[in-house]
């Protein structure tokens, strides 16, 4: 059974967290048991995309909708790094979306966990198309061309990108779900013996490692919103492919 990490250190984004509340389903009751997820990405996620700490605490506006989705099933746990004490083995699950580029020993802290029976959604987008209010260069934006070769390539995986691909915003079938993609990037094996099976054409993977399972999106125009656009269905789809990283992260604590 996975050990609940409420007696975890308490990073920076961890206690701005704590200092904002959870917010995201407001009026509604939570489960009284919901697994830690933790959270680690470029793009504003748990917060409004702010110019520091004193904008973010003045931020009174609604959350992003891709948290208020992730808290109606998590207790979102927001990481400044994977390495850091007392590591991801406190986690039920983690959810990576255009991360920074992982030092060494994040890169060791997360294939290690995985491998020990973690389960991680990881959106990885060579080239990400979302708008930011800050200048290329400037190191609060979000992260452009992702940068995580050295994980996958231990997983058994290579991002490839086609500069040539019609731009625009566009659907994907995966099977049961359409996931709107702009300028995607395709997953494939190495052939070091990954155990991967892919989907939308390379749009996704998910890969059996170790005890654990890893599921790769190559891209991460999911979470964007456009002017007029409710994102309903963007929701819908981000909570189907949360689905069994609830599923699986609470059979691992049974």
């Amino acid at each position: 059974m996975r050990r609940r990490g409420r007696n975890r250190v308490i990073s920076t984004a961890a206690a701005l967290a704590l200092l904002l509340g959870s917010g995201g389903c407001e009026g509604a009751e939570a489960p009284v048991d919901k697994p830690d997820l933790g959270l680690s990405s470029t793009l504003p996620i748990y917060w409004n995309e702010t110019a520091g700490i004193g904008e973010l605490l003045q931020d009174a506006g609604e959350p992003p909708w891709p948290r208020t989705v992730l808290a109606e099933r998590f207790d979102l746990v927001p990481l400044d790094s994977l390495a850091a004490d007392p590591g991801l083995g406190t986690l039920d699950a983690l959810l990576l979306v255009q991360p920074r580029a992982l030092s060494a020993a994040e890169n060791v802290a997360l294939d290690d966990w995985v491998r020990g029976g973690g389960r991680v959604l990881l959106f990885a987008d060579p080239l990400l198309t979302a708008h930011s209010r800050f200048h290329i260069g400037d190191r609060r934006r979000p992260q452009d061309v992702v940068l995580l070769s050295p994980i996958l390539a231990r997983w058994g995986l290579e991002l490839e990108f086609d500069p040539e691909q019609p731009e625009g915003e566009r659907l994907v079938d995966i099977g049961a779900l359409e996931i709107p993609v702009n300028f995607a990037g395709r997953l494939g094996p190495t052939g070091d013996g990954s155990d991967c099976t892919f989907a939308g054409g390379g749009l996704v993977a998910r890969c059996r490692i170790g005890e654990g399972h890893a599921t790769i999106v190559a891209d991460a125009a999911l979470f964007e919103t456009h002017e007029g656009d409710s994102a309903a269905s963007r929701k819908g789809v981000l909570d189907a492919l949360t689905v069994d990283l609830v599923r699986e992260s609470r059979e691992k604590r049974d």
